[in-house]
């Protein structure tokens, strides 16, 4: 059996393992949170190096990427290099090629329409493959990187806006602490009331689930949420705040979907190729092997 292992900065009390056969393999798929402590993390990848497959960094990305540039984060790196020859992951290929995929693929089949409607992304620079892709469907973007990363009430509307302020503080921001650009640990539990407005004047809300839910407020009627890593407990929060529709944009397995990150480990052990060796087919040919399309359900009774 291939074992895939998540080291998330992320909270413990998510922690999940799923067994399940993947292109006719089977995989254990595990997520490990380390409640934000980074020197925890780096020990813990060192110790599964030569008892994994390959290992999937959660709660950090390893990359910002923005205009077709990436910024690699200072503190993943640390946590990349502790892996020694075991590939390392972070999810942002499928971010980059496979979420503008099935944003396409939910619009011709009528699953979900995007045009004319007003869309709020939590952080194009951690998807930037959706960050492209809205505008192209007809919806009305707003990025919220400045809003809910640097906590700057100045709403991003356009591309060009994005790229240029990307390009002035990702050099900058790529040597911060992760935690003051991202909830990590028991952070990823509290909520704040922070930018309501932007989720109020939005129809669709996408984006990492952590950031979502952070600033979720108690009730927003009749929108969707487009993300994934969901669990049981935060479907039943959306249903709560009265969420229309929930669209994961991962396989959901025994009532989870797990990372991007998760995911792209297994695409590494299928392909038999290194992270760095991927390309845009397989991403696509992986997605068409396993027959993966995004889930749409439905909260809310009509």
């Amino acid at each position: 059996m291939k074992r895939v292992v998540s080291v998330s900065l992320g909270s413990s009390s998510r922690d999940k393992v799923v067994e399940a056969t993947v292109m006719g393999e089977q995989f254990r798929m595990e997520r490990v949170g380390t409640d934000g402590d980074l020197p925890r993390a780096i020990d813990l990848i060192s110790s599964l190096s030569l008892n994994v497959d390959c290992i999937g960094l959660g709660g950090i990305d390893r990359y910002l990427v923005s205009h077709g540039k990436r910024y690699e984060l200072r503190e993943a790196a640390a946590m990349v290099k502790a892996a020694g020859s075991t590939p390392v992951v972070d999810g942002s290929g499928f971010k980059l090629w496979i979420e503008p995929y099935l944003l396409r693929s939910l619009a011709e089949t009528g699953a979900l329409s995007f045009e004319g409607k007003k869309v709020l992304l939590m952080s194009a620079v951690d998807r930037a493959g959706m960050a492209e892709e809205f505008p192209r469907l007809g919806a009305k973007t707003i990025y919220g990187d400045l809003i809910f990363g640097l906590k700057l009430p100045i709403a991003l509307t356009s591309l060009r806006q994005l790229h240029f302020v990307a390009a002035l503080l990702l050099p900058i921001m790529r040597r911060a602490p992760i935690s003051w650009l991202y909830p990590t640990g028991s952070k990823q539990e509290a909520t704040s009331q922070y930018g309501q407005k932007y989720f109020e004047w939005a129809d669709i809300i996408a984006g990492d689930f952590h950031f979502i839910r952070r600033h979720l407020p108690s009730q927003l009627p009749g929108r969707t949420i487009i993300t994934n890593t969901t669990t049981e407990a935060d479907v039943a929060l959306l249903t709560k705040a009265g969420i229309s529709a929930l669209v994961t944009t991962t396989p959901v397995t025994e009532g989870r979907s797990f990372g991007t990150n998760v995911w792209e480990s297994i695409l590494v052990v299928t392909s038999g190729k290194r992270p760095e060796e991927l390309t845009q087919e397989d991403y696509i040919r992986f997605l068409e092997g396993i027959a993966w399309k995004p889930d749409v359900r439905t909260l809310q009774p009509d």
